[in-house]
């Protein structure tokens, strides 16, 4: 696939590893730090990292079977993003002297409905799940005065902002392989499973959340309003989705920006 810049997923790639090497860069954070934060937030935490873990198998080998290199060097980035946010939730939680969980029921219904799937219907689940999770991610950045928690949040939230129009860029090109008549009811249908897991999610982590300053239904709302910007970037011509770092929101990285601009979705693989 080769999109506007005429290198399509190769310049995917560049950005996942330039990424990388921030993150080499940068360092971790400062775990001695230690983390305090309230029983139900710990619980989220431990929720979204079960989510995030996994090895990505099966996500690769379907990319592998796309015939785009490119695009299958660039899951694999992804897929190694997702594993780094397991690594500094789960070292998030021992700084806080919480383990990490098993397993949970919502990531075992996403990882069987996935599997069965080809990539288009996996990516449209997947992106259910980041959708929600720029929401909590945010929620989980601003909503509390550790710091070490906000920093760990932040870090997340800004790989999530880049794997959005990463997805979008892909479920682009896959849907224009639908008739067009096809395209939007496709879409229509995603927003209404999103709408189904971000009341589940609410319920489920309500007191987390209210204790982020984040109500159930400002949750849910925030999430199906970033929806729509998803829906137009899949449904867009290309050239749209190819811009810079065209999330939902717009949301940006640091909590000076939130303020001046004031989406439990596992995504294990």
């Amino acid at each position: 696939m080769t999109g506007p810049g005429g290198d399509g997923f190769a310049r995917w790639t560049r950005r996942f590893e330039d990424e990388r090497e921030r993150r080499h860069v940068r360092g971790d954070p400062d775990w001695e730090r230690g983390a305090t934060l309230h029983p139900a937030v710990w619980s989220g935490i431990q929720r979204f990292q079960v989510g995030e873990d996994g090895d990505g198998a099966n996500l690769v080998a379907k990319a592998d079977r796309a015939a785009d290199p490119d695009y299958a060097r660039a899951v694999r980035l992804f897929v190694a993003e997702e594993q780094n946010h397991a690594r500094l939730l789960a070292l998030l939680l021992a700084a806080g002297g919480r383990p990490t969980l098993s397993g949970h029921w919502s990531d075992t219904v996403f990882v069987r409905l996935r599997r069965l799937m080809g990539l288009r219907l996996e990516l449209l689940v997947l992106m259910i799940a980041e959708v929600v999770a720029l929401r909590y991610y945010r929620a989980l950045r601003d909503g509390t005065d550790d710091a070490l928690t906000s920093d760990v949040a932040g870090r997340i939230l800004a790989d999530e902002q880049r794997h959005v129009p990463f997805h979008c860029e892909r479920l682009h090109a896959s849907l224009a392989e639908l008739p067009r008549p096809a395209r939007r009811p496709v879409m229509a249908s995603w927003r209404l499973l999103l709408l189904a897991v971000s009341l589940v999610v609410a319920v489920d982590h309500g007191l987390g959340l209210r204790r982020l300053g984040l109500g159930r239904r400002r949750f849910v709302a925030d999430v199906m309003a970033s929806s729509g910007e998803v829906v137009s970037a899949v449904l867009a011509p290309l050239s749209r989705t190819a811009g810079p770092n065209p999330t939902p929101n717009g949301h940006s990285n640091t909590k000076a920006d939130s303020a001046r601009r004031s989406p439990h979705g596992g995504t294990r693989r």
